[in-house]
């Protein structure tokens, strides 16, 4: 079982593993070994997250989330997969506690009358500004 906050608690069974090779430099190496790590967490059946937070992190995860629920975490920055592997995990215990953490209600509120009065003043400011940056009309009286 994996603890991601002390009311949410993933089977591990839940979790898919794919290894690959990686993209990019590093040699023989990067050409021979699948170190690069997919995981997969199917987020629309999982029974261990409550409803609200299985909405906020399909949300949260974009387009890591494919059309069928599945969300797919990907990390290649290490040479080893076990540290690839650690890493792709933390992304996704990281990921669902963002998830989990309810969002603040916002209040509505209005700008109070020195903030309103502060807002015209600079605008009264700012239109005299440029308005002294016009040129000059000469009038036919000259």
């Amino acid at each position: 079982m994996l603890r991601i906050t002390p009311s949410i608690t993933i089977d591990e069974d839940e979790i898919q593993w794919q290894f690959v090779r990686a993209s990019g430099p590093g040699g023989q190496h990067v050409n021979k070994a699948a170190t690069a790590v997919q995981l997969r967490f199917d987020v629309q059946h999982s029974p261990s997250l409550p409803d609200d937070v299985r909405q906020r992190l399909i949300a949260l995860a974009g387009n890591r989330m494919t059309s069928d629920g599945v969300l797919i975490i990907e990390a290649q920055q290490f040479r080893s997969q076990k540290q690839n592997r650690e890493a792709a995990l933390q992304r996704l215990v990281e990921l669902i506690r963002r998830a989990s953490e309810q969002p603040k209600v916002r209040r509505p509120t209005r700008p109070t009358r020195e903030a309103r009065r502060r807002r015209l003043e600079a605008k009264r400011r700012r239109s005299e500004t440029k308005r002294l940056r016009r040129p000059v009309r000469l009038t036919e009286d000259e």
